[in-house]
């Protein structure tokens, strides 16, 4: 049983994680200064530049194992699990888009010195794309540069409506949060979890080593069943909020980036990423094969796609 110590410090666990025949990943932990512990993966250090990796609505960072283990022949990882998902703490209520980016970014730098003085880059997916789109508008320095995947960002006028309906209280029962609040929960075994799950609903077209690293982990073991880490009304409380001064955010971002994003994701993302590139110089686009998770679909792609334009 390891005791966590104060907010502001960082605990790695004991043991390492053979992910695959090349990648070695170790646990860490933090206790923030919001008052509950961020849990994550990180490679040992080897003197290869810095990767960091926020994961997507309801996922963890070791869902994307398939793609994770191709990067790791370039990049030392840290992967972090945001609020509420994977193994960080549920945490109490949701404390916002803008200040998960606050926190991922205190509990890099609380970790990232044993790497040594490496480059850093940044990667993130869907929710995680927006929430590392914030950390590069709030530290400007800290990464090289970063590849966001399909990050959900939201149009200004898609914003002024969920304001407008977050006054009178309509937002937080949007239809996808609605539908994140029914979601399944459990299941007998992470076998019937697969074959409930493979080619369904937001699982369609992933490969089968991705949906495996999913039900792996981002499921734990209960009595007599598995049942999902990030409980459906955490996925319920981000469908149902957005991030504050979204715009003004990536208006400031200086870091070279760019957005791949699949050709049958969400309609808008297409002309929220195209508004933001036209806007910001620093900000290029691709539209890749497959659709919101495209990763998860075809990692070969992706990661040599993301390698390219980090070590470019």
């Amino acid at each position: 049983m390891l005791d966590f110590p104060c907010a502001g410090q960082l605990v790695r666990l004991p043991g390492l994680v053979l992910m695959s025949v090349v990648m070695l990943l170790q646990a860490w932990s933090y206790s923030c200064s919001a008052g509950f512990t961020l849990r994550g993966w990180h490679t040992p250090p080897s003197g290869k530049p810095l990767l960091h990796f926020l994961h997507g609505n309801g996922f963890c960072g070791r869902t994307y194992e398939p793609l994770l283990k191709l990067l790791a022949e370039d990049f030392d990882l840290w992967l972090c699990d945001v609020q509420g998902h994977g193994d960080s703490d549920h945490g109490g209520r949701f404390h916002g888009w803008n200040r998960s980016a606050e926190l991922a970014v205190e509990a890099f730098m609380a970790g990232r010195a044993i790497f040594g003085a490496v480059p850093c880059f940044a990667l993130g997916h869907s929710f995680g794309g927006v929430l590392t789109s914030l950390m590069l508008a709030q530290q400007p320095q800290l990464f090289q540069r970063a590849v966001l995947l399909d990050p959900v960002l939201f149009t200004p006028a898609m914003i002024g409506v969920m304001a407008l309906s977050d006054v009178v209280g309509l937002y937080r029962r949007n239809s996808m949060a609605s539908k994140a609040r029914s979601r399944r929960q459990q299941w007998p075994d992470r076998a019937a979890a697969f074959a409930g799950l493979q080619g369904r609903g937001m699982f369609k077209g992933w490969a089968d080593e991705a949906l495996q690293a999913y039900v792996t982990h981002g499921m734990k073991q209960v009595e007599g069943a598995v049942e999902l880490k990030c409980r459906p009304s955490r996925e319920a409380d981000i469908f149902g909020s957005f991030p504050k001064r979204l715009w003004s955010s990536l208006a400031k971002v200086q870091t070279p980036t760019e957005v791949l994003y699949g050709q049958s994701t969400y309609p808008f993302i297409a002309g929220a990423v195209a508004r933001w590139s036209a806007l910001n110089p620093h900000v290029s686009a691709q539209t890749v094969a497959g659709g919101h998770c495209f990763m998860q679909e075809d990692a070969d792609s992706s990661a040599r796609r993301v390698a390219t334009f980090l070590l470019r």
